[in-house]
């Protein structure tokens, strides 16, 4: 059985959906496509042979044959597709974060479970073969207790590269609302419920200048802080660190580290589905790479949606879910917050880990 979706938005990251909708998982059937820049979406439908191209975003909400709305638009824009969408009386799966501010996702998550319907989100990168090995060496005891945590996301933002940068600097943006909820998925998913952050936030840059086409020479300015440090109180006891910033220079960029009583799990770029996966043990002296355990270690963006629908057709847990999404954003807000009062700020939101993956026998089918 098809799940039917529509496609709201089609932007930089729309490719790698539009690819994986229609090549990677079976179970799903983009139906439509919208955008507010038509001719991207009369490109997306001639390229992928989509059936149906929406004027506007309220015409695929009231198609009856759409089962998902895929909303795809700039985190800024993502709360009023997703309540208009649900108002509707749609299904939605989202784009990360949930909304721009914690306000947003409360709201969208309520109406969500008033209304019975399901909620998803990304990012779904949790669900490749890299962080789902780690997820089993720790679940298996490898390197024992988990005591602690580190993750780091360090770059000088992407005015220098993206062709269209200046959102990451508004409302919704920065490096903690965008990049930061890999991180906190992969770690929520590791260790398990956060019960409080302390945070400290940074805009040491009032303006950004792009030096990226087609925007070259524009000038951004900066609403959001671009350098935030973070500790996380997980309910288990295990303590996280993480910060994340668009203001330095850095030769790589991902670093995320689980410790433990017998030994230290080095995860993957938690922004990648792959490895590597490198584990190191008081026995071994050195860390070695662990071999992946699981499928989609390529990019299988579209892997989260796709384990959606298959939870609306047998009535499980989404693993990507709802309440899941809701909990990183209430830990991507809080930091701010936090640094504002000047004081730990316990989360209000309810989290419990999703069942692991499994490998299926054919690619592209969940169950």
């Amino acid at each position: 059985m098809s799940i039917r979706i529509a496609m709201i938005g089609v932007g930089a990251i729309s490719g790698i959906y539009l690819r994986n909708i229609t090549e990677t998982f079976k179970e799903l059937e983009l139906i439509g496509v919208c955008d507010l820049i038509r001719e991207r979406a009369e490109k997306a439908q001639a390229e992928y042979n989509v059936p149906k191209l929406y004027e506007k975003m309220e015409d695929a909400f009231a198609d009856p044959d759409v089962d998902i709305i895929l909303n795809l638009t700039r985190p800024y824009e993502h709360y009023d597709v997703t309540k208009s969408a649900l108002l509707a009386g749609k299904h939605v799966y989202s784009e990360k974060p949930l909304g721009a501010d914690w306000a947003e996702g409360q709201e969208l998550f309520q109406l969500a479970e008033k209304k019975g319907l399901r909620l998803g989100g990304a990012p779904d990168t949790f669900l490749g073969s890299g962080i789902q090995t780690c997820r089993r060496l720790i679940d298996d005891g490898y390197i024992g207790e988990p005591m602690g945590a580190a993750a780091f996301m360090i770059c000088h933002g992407h005015e220098t590269w993206h062709p269209d940068p200046a959102f990451y600097y508004q409302r919704g943006g920065g490096p903690m609302m965008d990049m930061g909820p890999y991180y906190v998925t992969a770690l929520i998913n590791l260790l398990g419920k956060v019960s409080g952050v302390t945070g400290a936030v940074r805009t040491p840059f009032a303006e950004r200048i792009i030096t990226s086409e087609p925007h070259f020479g524009e000038r951004v300015q900066v609403d959001v802080p671009t350098s935030i440090a973070g500790m996380l109180h997980f309910e288990s006891g295990a303590l996280g660190t993480i910060f994340t910033t668009f203001d330095v220079h850095y030769m790589g960029q991902a670093r995320l580290e689980i410790y433990g009583t017998k030994g230290t799990l080095f995860c993957p770029d938690p922004n990648t589905f792959g490895g590597p996966v490198k584990l190191l043990r008081p026995e071994g002296g050195e860390a070695k790479e662990f071999p992946l355990l699981y499928d989609y270690t390529e990019n299988s963006r579209a892997l989260g949606l796709a384990d959606m629908a298959k939870a609306m057709t047998t009535g499980r847990d989404i693993r990507a879910d709802g309440q899941q999404i809701y909990h990183v954003l209430e830990i991507l807000t809080a930091f701010e917050k936090s640094s504002q009062s000047k004081a730990y700020l316990p989360l209000t939101s309810s989290y419990e880990r999703r069942e692991a993956m499994r490998n299926e026998a054919m690619r592209g089918y969940l169950s």
